[in-house]
């Protein structure tokens, strides 16, 4: 039987009854109820026959029991004793008796079923809608009176019980209506709270239970069909899963039914269907009809935000992987290392190795990076099948690698420990065709205390002994580090140093030579230790690059710079900074993103910044420094090539890094007027001009030099000559008080305004697209 609602009323045709018992001979009432009822079941086309046979069968119950109550109050029917006029008051204590005895039968039959078909307790369906029964109960009650007594006071007054009924009808309809939809709304509202879980099969599994109980259903099923991932279909009846998997797995299922898409309150986003299955065809009501694509539409939101956390959760595992894996061989990385050297140093004896490939530069100028990144692969699988399950294998970047051997039971295994580890990359990597052998430079430290950090370093140091004794493993020795103490001490000293601002940033211009405006600026960083006063960056930068601090210390740097170009810009000085990066900071994937960061939280476009690179073998050769920096090309950063002829592959670093500016080192500046270092400063203004990149000049002293400089074609400049380093509002004092009064030059320019000037005919034929020899050229 398919219950619609859990609230059991009695109709005006109980006051009828209740009336008839007190007027006709039982048998009367009995066979009337029968037929009546029966006649009025039959017509309703929504009525199935079990549930006519109880509707019938409880009514002629209850009648019965009102017929027997009354005739065992001795109490002679009506119309049945020509000697009732004027005993009005045995009829309404008949009437009592009668009323009683049929509520009593009608609510424990009824009540006894709605609690087997909602699975409720019997006794607290019995004091269910207490308050609603009472009045319907009380008006029940008072219809059967008032029949009574307007029999006695004239039987022709019974004609307006019909009407009388009829308007109480409506009322108390329309009052169980109101309360009935209240229940469908709280039993919906109920139903749906159980999607509040994020989880996929809490959500189906609460959707077909709860469906069932609300629509009174044989069976639900809900078969989504998810953007990702295999289709999914979940049965129950209410009570139990009954089936959990493919739909084409499923048991074949029969009988009526109902279905709807699961779609939004839009009518969008079809992620499946909602099935209600029953025995026999049922016709919905209209609230049940509006309950039910409710209850789809809040379902379809509640998959989509089980689908969206199921995603979302995914990321988070793969970023967190990600954050401590090395993304080309798998192994851990430097912060893994970091986190997991700190928890076993505080459990007993730790050694580090530090674990350096020789050659490979060679495999990949020969073979192609390729070829390398599988000699790396290769030899991070082998690392790692050497190791013990407690020991930790993390790749450093390039081809360095460290391997944290956790509790050793003495200082001495780590040195065999490392030899048999060295051991594992003896056999030859056979790359295509190809026998590739593969040698590498080990440095070894213990320690059951102190910081990985200065374990790291420690083997660092060996690992450089190795390599210039030429030996496989070298054991760290404090006698032969030539790191001197002041600078360990400054290592010990740098977080706190970040942590109390005392990295002070300080801005040199840069300077069109021409003209003596100032086109940028760059940040130079210096330590204001409290006891040591000023340290130059090359006294601390070392130590912050072996230490954990370099990220804080960047972004530090990164802050004060572009603030002060925001300070800048507010007076009217759109100038762009020029910071200097670390290598170390290059081999940082996520260092684009705090440079992102930073720029946002300052509000200065990328354009307005220029990364200073340090040109050397190491910037030429790795991938990650290729990806890193073109993230930070793709944000709009400019990038310059300080120090340019300098380092070892000048010409290679070109050719791989798409830079905007060459910077000519002061060294070659300070010497222009030699051979050698003029020849270089020469092929560098032209090779910046063929490929369209601007050159700036370091370490301009004298006026001389930037007259000399600028004939050779190098656009802009910056040193004594102009200003020497300065604090940001310094700078912004210096650009509004200007060269004789004219802000922002902070020199006289080369040559008045619209002058004609005759270059050297050297010069002219060089430049691309100035003419013939003797044409004359405006700068």
């Amino acid at each position: 039987m398919r219950i619609r609602s859990a609230l059991h009323v009695s109709t005006p045709v109980s006051a009828v009854i209740i009336a008839a018992s007190v007027f006709l001979p039982p048998s009367l009432v009995i066979l009337s109820i029968a037929i009546g009822k029966l006649t009025d079941q039959f017509l309703n086309p929504t009525h199935v026959p079990v549930k006519i046979s109880f509707n019938a069968g409880k009514e002629v119950l209850a009648g019965t029991a009102a017929t027997a109550a009354v005739a065992l109050a001795g109490f002679t029917p009506i119309l049945t004793d020509s000697h009732h006029i004027g005993s009005a008051g045995a009829a309404l204590i008949a009437t009592v008796v009668a009323w009683a005895a049929y509520t009593i039968v009608d609510e424990l039959v009824s009540q006894a079923l709605f609690a087997m078909l909602t699975g409720t307790p019997y006794h607290q369906r019995l004091v269910a809608d207490w308050g609603i029964l009472t009045v319907v109960r009380a008006g029940t009650f008072g219809i059967a009176v008032v029949t009574v007594i307007a029999y006695d006071i004239n039987y022709w007054l019974l004609l307006l019980l019909p009407l009388l009924l009829w308007c109480i009808h409506l009322a108390s309809g329309n009052r169980v209506r109101a309360r009935q939809g209240n229940e469908a709304w709280q039993r919906l509202a109920e139903a749906t709270d159980e999607f509040n879980s994020v989880d996929e099969t809490a959500v189906l599994h609460a959707a077909v239970r709860k469906a069932a109980e609300l629509f009174s259903t044989d069976e639900v099923e809900v078969q989504i069909r998810p953007q990702t991932g295999e289709e999914r279909l979940v049965r129950s009846n209410g009570r139990d899963i009954l089936f959990d998997g493919h739909p084409n797995d499923a048991p074949a299922a029969t009988g009526f039914v109902i279905p709807i898409g699961l779609e939004s309150y839009r009518g969008d986003a079809d992620l499946g269907e909602l099935r209600l299955r029953f025995r026999a065809p049922i016709k919905l009501s209209e609230r049940e009809g509006y309950t039910l694509h409710t209850f789809a539409a809040a379902l379809c939101t509640a998959l989509r935000n089980a689908a969206t956390f199921a995603e979302t959760q995914r990321l988070a595992d793969s970023h967190a992987r990600a954050a401590a894996q090395d993304p080309l061989t798998r192994l851990a990385n430097r912060r893994k290392l970091q986190q997991y050297g700190d928890e076993v140093l505080a459990t007993g004896i730790v050694g580090v190795l530090l674990i350096d490939l020789n050659h490979f530069k060679e495999v990949n100028d020969t073979l192609g990076h390729s070829a390398g990144d599988r000699v790396l692969i290769t030899v991070g699988e082998r690392l790692s099948a050497a190791v013990r399950e407690d020991d930790l294998v993390a790749r450093f970047g390039g081809d360095e690698f460290a391997v944290i051997l956790a509790n050793l039971s003495a200082p001495a295994l780590a040195e065999m420990r490392a030899h048999t580890i060295l051991d594992a990359l003896a056999p030859p990597i056979q790359l295509d065709d190809m026998r590739i052998s593969v040698e590498a430079s080990c440095g070894v430290t213990t320690a059951s205390g102190g910081t990985i950090g200065e374990l790291l370093r420690r083997a660092d140091v060996a690992m450089y002994q190795a390599k210039q004794d030429g030996q496989r493993v070298v054991v760290y020795a404090h006698a032969r580090d030539t790191a001197d103490i002041g600078t360990l001490t400054l290592g010990g000293d740098l977080a706190r140093a970040v942590a109390e601002d005392q990295f002070v940033v300080n801005f040199q211009p840069i300077v069109d030579l021409a003209t003596g405006q100032v086109i940028g600026a760059e940040a130079l960083t210096r330590w204001n230790h409290p006891d040591r006063g000023d340290l130059a960056p090359d006294r601390f930068l070392p130590a912050i690059e072996r230490s954990g601090q370099l990220s804080a210390f960047a972004d530090a740097v990164l802050d004060q710079a572009l603030t002060a170009v925001s300070q800048w810009a507010d007076a009217g000085h759109a100038i762009p900074v020029a910071v200097n990066v670390s290598p170390r900071s290059l081999l940082d994937p996520s260092f684009p993103d705090a440079v992102a960061r930073r720029l946002a939280a300052r509000g200065v476009q990328a354009s307005s910044l220029v990364i200073e690179l340090t040109e050397s073998v190491t910037l030429s050769k790795l991938e990650v420094v290729d990806d890193v920096l073109a993230a930070l090309r793709n944000q709009g950063i400019r990038l310059a090539l300080d120090d340019f002829g300098t380092g070892f592959s000048s010409l290679a670093t070109l050719a791989r890094v798409a830079v905007d500016e060459l910077k000519i080192d002061r060294s070659f500046v300070a010497a222009m007027n030699a051979s050698a270092p003029g020849a270089v400063v020469r092929s560098t203004v032209d090779l910046g001009r063929s490929l369209g990149l601007i050159v700036v000049a370091e370490g301009i002293e004298r006026e001389d030099q930037r007259q000399q400089l600028w004939e050779l074609g190098c656009p802009a400049g910056q040193g004594h000559l102009f200003a020497r380093a300065m604090p940001a509002d310094r700078l912004l004092a210096a650009l509004r008080r200007g060269h004789d009064g004219q802000p922002g030059l902070l020199a006289p320019p080369l040559h008045d305004t619209d002058t004609v000037i005759r270059l050297p005919r050297n010069r002219r034929s060089r430049r691309a697209g100035i003419g013939e020899p003797g044409q004359e050229w405006v700068p």
